[in-house]
């Protein structure tokens, strides 16, 4: 049985200094590497990243430094529930 993501977060990542999709790959590995982290997508022609993560095993400002540490700026974010995703 898969983890129970019913209770994650959603952070949108804003970020600056993207240039191409090798960026957006950088991005999406930075975060990934996150202890609690379910789910990234970075959109390059966006700039933004949206994140599903367990925020007992990871803070905002742990996932915002990854971003910083790789390299790029974080213009700012959005915090939200994750909807639930219907049980197959």
């Amino acid at each position: 049985m898969g983890q129970d993501v019913g209770n994650d977060k959603l952070l949108l990542i804003k970020i600056e200094g993207m240039h191409c999709h090798k960026c957006e790959q950088s991005i999406s590995k930075a975060l990934a590497a996150q202890p609690g982290v379910h789910e990234v997508e970075v959109d390059f022609p966006s700039r933004q990243a949206s994140v599903l993560f367990d925020a007992s095993a990871v803070s905002v400002r742990e996932l915002t430094h990854a971003v910083t540490d790789a390299g790029y700026k974080v213009a700012g974010f959005t915090q939200g529930q994750a909807d639930p995703a219907p049980h197959a």
